[in-house]
């Protein structure tokens, strides 16, 4: 890849002495604490808070409409245009602002793994603990690397620059805009950081698709005998918790690609969920929190330094960041071979989708297209029952190019490397929400544990009769009751009809795909 030309400013900027490059953690840590930008917890992890965005602001997310890119992105709500002369102009603003502050922060390094289709990248912060994120999120380079290392894409970040819509063409203050033409991420008015490690996964779902590698939001993870698996699913779904798994090694636990090769992490870091969390059901994150991880929005008694996981007072949304190295049983590097099993997670709180069932090719892409969840009561403002929610290849508000294109290379591979598919239900059992029970997380890791190991490619099945999934009849260490949604609920009146409600949910989200098959569209629900 072709590195970039800078424009003057910024080059002026990275070259003053108060542009700090690649401290170490404990020197943006120490620079953190100066600043009162935040505190350290009991283990040592710098606990922050993000104040008026605690989550990433979508509506606010914009690509710069340049020629070279108008024909391939696939512009709407997601991707949003804005021309190149709104976005010069506030570009420039921007670098102006960042010139006149005290000290910047600068971490180069890079996204992608596999060396051959790798990403320099640097990254430019206000804040210190930004930085540290970026250090933690991103793949950190050795003193030789760096010495050599030639950005090709600029991540600019000046959380307390605010945008004004009526001068600026933006929706509100804040903004995230990338151009491809200048190989620059614009971010303002926002402190939530997750927005860097979005941004830079846009970028990779644009480039990498271009050399013929599947860019893909899940985690990975490889077996002792090398066999290598997938993990889709939507937040709240467990793909962060059940990749996380002892007997096999991490490769990531977010972002992926699939070349001509295998898998390979486009991160050097994990942003955990918090909220609940424990030592018990998930030690290998809780363990990970400590000196130089960053915690985002979780309540600390202000005595002992403790987290609280259980409080949510400040949003549901509490993350950890933290570096891949954290985590004790990784892959070195963040690479493996062509994978063998792909897991497809939903947390369905209609309680009508089977804990685990098998997929054909095209049932595959129909539920990748779909990429299927809930949204829970109390989650979201407004939100006072289960409903159903999709983003399109489990990542729709991360995907710059049409879906069909995303699908289609998925549906390829997994003819190419004959790949067992497993749609597995984390959600609700005996009933929906507040009738039934979760899952018991003990059984959904017996149950991937079951397909992971094969004890799944012949078990005798049964046909569900409004989704079509193939429903093992056993499953070493799940109760066989457990299995068959329908045979848990008190009323099997009722659950045909949630189960016929979610059916016609799936239709109507489908009707949205263009270029789509007749044999994938056949593969979903039947009405």
């Amino acid at each position: 890849m072709n590195t970039h030309t800078l424009s003057p400013l910024l080059e002026e900027i990275l070259t003053k002495e108060t542009a700090l490059l690649n401290l170490s953690v404990p020197q943006l840590i120490e620079k953190a604490l100066l600043r009162q930008e935040g505190i350290l917890t009991s283990t040592g992890a710098l606990s922050v808070a993000t104040g008026k965005y605690t989550g990433r602001s979508p509506e606010d997310k914009y690509i710069v409409e340049e020629d070279h890119v108008k024909e391939k992105i696939n512009w709407g709500k997601v991707n949003q245009a804005i021309s190149s002369e709104k976005f010069n102009r506030l570009y420039e603003k921007v670098l102006h602002y960042l010139n006149d502050q005290e000290e910047l922060y600068v971490f180069k390094g890079f996204a992608g793994a596999d060396k051959n289709s790798q990403l320099p990248i640097q990254v430019i912060n206000e804040f210190a603990w930004h930085n540290l994120f970026a250090q933690q999120l991103f793949i950190r380079p050795t003193e030789e690397e760096l010495q050599s290392h030639k950005s090709d894409f600029t991540v600019i970040y000046a959380p307390t620059f605010k945008a004004d819509p009526k001068v600026d063409g933006t929706n509100s203050e804040t903004f995230i805009m990338i151009s491809f033409e200048k190989k620059v991420v614009l971010i303002g008015g926002t402190e939530y950081a997750g927005e860097m490690k979005k941004s830079i996964f846009s970028v990779m779902n644009f480039l990498l698709p271009e050399s013929n590698i599947l860019s893909m939001h899940c985690s990975a993870n490889v077996g002792e005998e090398g066999d290598t698996a997938l993990f889709f699913g939507l937040s709240g779904t467990g793909k962060t918790t059940l990749s996380a798994d002892p007997k096999r090694k991490l490769i990531g636990d977010d972002e992926h690609g699939w070349s001509n090769t295998g898998i390979f992490n486009i991160e050097g870091g994990c942003y955990a969920k918090c909220i609940n969390l424990s030592k018990t059901n998930e030690p290998q994150i809780y363990n990970a929190i400590r000196f130089g991880s960053v915690l985002e929005n979780v309540i600390i008694d202000k005595e002992n330094r403790q987290a609280d996981y259980e409080d949510t007072s400040l949003t549901e949304n509490t993350r950890a960041a933290y570096s891949i190295d954290k985590i004790e049983n990784i892959a070195k590097p963040s690479i493996a071979g062509h994978p063998n099993t792909i897991i497809f997670l939903t947390a369905d709180a209609f309680g009508v989708l089977p804990p685990i069932s098998k997929l054909t090719k095209e049932q595959a892409m129909y539920h990748f297209l779909s990429g299927y969840t809930s949204k829970l009561a109390g989650t979201e403002r407004g939100v006072t029952s289960p409903q159903a929610t999709f983003s399109t290849c489990f990542g729709e508000p991360f995907l710059p190019l049409a879906a069909s294109r995303y699908a289609e290379m998925l549906g390829e591979k997994i003819s190419q490397h004959d790949v067992k598919v497993f749609l597995v239900n984390t959600g609700w059992n005996g009933g929906g929400y507040g009738e039934g029970k979760r899952i018991k997380l003990s059984y959904t890791r017996a149950m991937v544990q079951a397909a992971l190991q094969g004890e799944l490619d012949k078990a005798e099945t049964v046909t569900d009769s409004i989704f079509g999934l193939q429903i093992p009849i056993h499953c070493p260490g799940v109760p066989d009751e457990v299995l068959q949604p329908k045979q848990t609920w008190n009323d099997g009146k009722a659950y045909d009809q949630k189960a016929k409600e979610l059916a016609e949910k799936f239709h109507q989200n489908f009707k949205k795909f263009d270029r789509i098959t007749d044999k994938i569209k056949q593969a979903g629900p039947r009405i």
